[in-house]
């Protein structure tokens, strides 16, 4: 009779709990029981695992065989046990020393040949392994870099069940055959699911990636543009086909700061467990850009799937930018599903198979027609839209989403001048990126020793007893909250705004002018105080 245990971690969405993987051998008929509430992918692993062992010169136990997989509660999918559950085999049938084995966690998929393919979600797996205390993690060799981002833990990536073997048994590693150069290798097929980004991408370099240089006029937009990249405010773009509303929403993620080392890991995993990081790229350093098309479902943007969720839209887009291009087109119910996660900054999905909670603090950008036709707000050309279809259409965007929209700006028809380049050249995004980080780096000394990161992220209360504006610039904003034109939340957004444009303009707290634009942003109401930046290049607001 032998018994070893080793561990591996199961994730659930993006957090991980550590699994004991234990495996008892027993005198009788020889047989293999897999027990622990495993699904049908890791069920299967019994046939992987034992032709692994059988390829890899070691011998099966030919006794009853039992693994446990501890706790039994936690629901346990795919196939990144099989490594551990090898190991535990192997230890109990003292192959390998039971005790090399004890302290390890172990993840990784088996091939029939006994090599080890790479699985996703690395990155929480290891994370999870390291916060239970874990300090040693054997991995795919693909996946090694992924799993050396996590401090304190030791990486030892393996390409073959025979290399792992070798290593606990201090024996000679075999060389196991790389894969040659401009061949595809088919041992990357489990990092990568086709479909599984929903339009998600990396924002691109400011050197061959769009540009706001490329936008022809559509001053305030671009204004509109520069605040909520510096503040993390969401932004509705509303006016006419081809005034550029899609053009101004790609170049939003180039005057996005680089992410922080700890957005950069947060990032990484969900992409990681979405099966959408890039190869070769084990972290993340750029904010991500998500469009879904109007057509996706509301699982598909806050999250689901079957069986446990799996991350949506608004999880792909974290620390990024989520854009909805064509907004009324959308689903009334996946758009108001939007609603809690742009509050608090997260999405916790519950479904029979247990709940969920993903990250999704994302900067959001609707872009809308006036009508059916897009041509309401034109002059002399001729909408046929009948009013009630009008009404109908705008009301697609309830008003509770629209409350949570920091920024309304409307963009007009791009003018003969402007689009001849007879009106100069817009800035590049490199110099509006440069202003918007010395923007986020005073907001960041600011708020220095609170839980807040950005302006769009204090609460209201905050802001009116702590983060006071000059006295009497809130005249404006109090005079539209007794006409109605502002609700509560609305008013608190507003002075988000204008610290935020406070920032930029380099103020040490908002004036009356700084409340106007903002209010400007907000209502779409001509206050006479819409700065853009004068001087290509000078960084300079007036």
């Amino acid at each position: 009779m032998g018994f070893a245990r080793t561990c591996s971690v199961a994730l659930v969405g993006v957090e991980g709990v550590v699994v004991e993987v234990q495996a008892d051998l027993e005198a009788g008929v020889a047989a293999f029981t897999l027990v622990g509430l495993p699904d049908k992918s890791l069920s299967e692993s019994r046939d992987r695992v034992r032709a692994a062992i059988a390829n890899s010169d070691a011998e099966w136990p030919q006794k009853k065989l039992t693994v446990g997989l501890s706790p039994a509660s936690v629901p346990k999918s795919g196939s990144g046990f099989d490594l551990a559950v090898a190991a535990a085999v192997l230890g109990a049938a003292e192959r390998i020393d039971p005790r090399a084995i004890a302290d390890l966690v172990l993840i990784g998929e088996l091939g029939l040949d006994g090599r080890v393919r790479p699985v996703r979600g690395v990155l929480p797996a290891v994370l999870a392994a390291a916060e239970a205390g874990y300090e040693q993690v054997v991995v795919p060799e693909q996946t090694a870099g992924e799993a050396a981002l996590v401090p304190g833990v030791s990486v030892l990536g393996v390409r073959s069940l025979r290399q792992l073997i070798a290593v606990l048994s201090d024996e000679p590693v075999p060389d196991e055959e790389p894969a040659q150069d401009g061949r595809p290798d088919a041992m990357l097929a489990g990092l990568l699911v086709p479909g599984a980004g929903v339009g998600t991408g990396l924002s691109p370099d400011l050197v061959d990636g769009p540009d706001l240089a490329d936008v022809a006029g559509q001053h305030v937009a671009r204004t509109a543009i520069e605040v909520a990249a510096a503040g993390g405010h969401h932004l509705l773009l509303s006016g006419p086909p081809g005034a550029g509303k899609t053009m101004l929403a790609e170049r939003l993620p180039t005057v996005l700061p680089p992410l922080t080392r700890q957005e950069s890991l947060e990032v990484t995993a969900v992409h990681s467990v979405a099966g959408i990081l890039p190869p070769g790229e084990p972290l993340v350093r750029r904010a991500p850009y998500c469009a879904p098309h109007h057509s996706a479902t509301m699982q598909s943007l806050v999250g689901g799937g079957n069986g446990l969720p799996r991350p949506g839209a608004v999880s792909l887009a974290h620390r990024g930018v989520l854009f909805l291009d064509e907004a009324p087109e959308f689903s009334g119910k996946a758009l108001d599903a939007l609603r809690q996660p742009l509050e608090s900054g997260h999405v916790v999905v519950a479904r029979a198979a247990g709940v969920v909670r993903l990250p999704a603090r994302f900067l959001m950008i609707l872009a809308a027609n006036p009508c059916p036709c897009g041509r309401h707000t034109l002059h002399g050309t001729g909408c046929e839209c009948p009013s009630s279809l009008i009404r109908r259409y705008q009301a697609r965007l309830s008003g509770p989403l629209l409350d949570r929209v920091d920024l309304r700006v409307e963009v007009e028809p791009v003018t003969r001048s402007d689009l001849l380049g007879q009106g100069g050249r817009g800035e590049t995004s490199a110099v509006v990126a440069a202003r918007v980080r010395e923007a986020r780096e005073r907001a960041a000394a600011r708020l220095d020793g609170t839980p807040w990161r950005v302006n769009s992220e204090i609460p209201g209360h905050e802001l009116r007893t702590r983060f006071l504006s000059a006295p009497g610039a809130l005249a404006a904003a109090e005079r539209d909250v007794d006409r109605g034109l502002l609700t509560a939340r609305g008013l608190d957004r507003v002075l988000r705004v204008a610290w935020t444009i406070a920032d930029l303009a380099g103020h040490d707290r908002p004036d009356a002018q700084d409340l106007a634009l903002a209010l400007e942003l907000r209502t779409g109401i001509a206050r006479g105080a819409t700065p853009v930046p004068v001087g290509a290049g000078t960084g300079e607001w007036g």
